[in-house]
């Protein structure tokens, strides 16, 4: 199944009348301004999605900060975007898909296949010399139907022991897998035995993800290999979806851990590793 659409394919699918739903996910850690963002300037005919409260349930120690949505609520959201059955939906950002990503993992995993990560975001398309426009969009209401669990995800209990009989990927920056800083998180480090594979590495300078041949080398040299179980998490869940779409470029199919290292770390029981190996622990409780 294609993940990717390029920004040609996006203008002619613009101009030709089949159905397309467009979708800007401009959201980052630390810049709470997507939709200012958005106003200023946008794709055409896009509408945006706010991350944290149409693709996210609120926080929850036990859950993460960015805690999977209801079904129900999804379901009411995609409507509210003017999802059809049979429409096609494109997501994009300003970010290298970093946020886009939830989207299209949230859809896919709701049963929804026609939904497609524009490769290069914003950047992309402003590059082209393609027009953009401001100011705010609404669209007519869908009727989509979403069902749960179309794509593998795991909890805390399968993430501890993920890595006795497969690969436990780490998407986060390096330096918080190492636990030499925590922005946000209770904790500092990483869940043992998980292995650090930061989300920018599946990018290249502009943004566009690598090739297919690329993003394999690059999951193979992190000991992810034929047959391999994986499963992916972050610190919320967010930018692991986009090492999710990693790897399905890749050929690869990967759980993801909703709750990430959000959830991990509020829980005392749990034990964190430090430094730049797997297997480093540091036993100290929560604070």
């Amino acid at each position: 199944m294609n993940t990717l659409v390029d920004v040609s394919w996006l203008k002619e699918r613009m101009t030709s009348g089949d159905p397309l739903v467009l979708l800007d996910v401009r959201w980052a850690l630390g810049d709470p301004h997507g939709h200012e963002h958005y106003l200023k300037e946008h794709i055409p005919g896009a509408l945006y999605v706010d991350l944290p409260t149409e693709l996210a349930a609120p926080a929850d120690p036990k859950r993460g900060r960015h805690p999977l949505p209801a079904l129900t609520r999804l379901q009411e959201s995609a409507r509210n975007w003017g999802i059809r059955n049979n429409d096609v939906v494109v997501a994009y950002d300003d970010s290298g898909n970093m946020a886009a990503a939830r989207l299209w993992w949230l859809l896919r995993y709701a049963g929804f296949p026609n939904v497609f990560l524009l490769d290069g975001g914003l950047a992309a398309w402003k590059g082209a010399g393609f027009p953009l426009e401001g100011g705010d969009k609404q669209s007519l209401p869908g009727d989509v139907t979403l069902a749960d669990g179309a794509l593998p995800v795991i909890d805390a209990a399968e993430a501890s022991r993920w890595h006795q009989s497969g690969v436990l990927l780490d998407a986060r920056a390096g330096e918080r897998y190492r636990g030499e800083i925590e922005p946000v998180d209770p904790r500092a480090g990483h869940i043992p035995g998980a292995v650090s594979a930061p989300a920018m590495g599946n990018l290249d300078g502009d943004g566009r993800f690598l090739s297919a041949a690329r993003l394999k080398d690059r999951f193979a040299g992190l000991g992810v290999g034929p047959g391999s179980p994986v499963a992916v998490y972050c610190g919320s869940g967010v930018t692991a979806a986009h090492e999710v779409a990693a790897l399905e470029i890749a050929g690869i199919t990967a759980a993801l851990f909703p709750g990430s290292f959000s959830e991990w770390s509020n829980n005392p029981d749990n034990k964190v590793a430090t430094g730049p190996e797997p297997g480093e622990t540091d036993e100290s409780p929560a604070v």
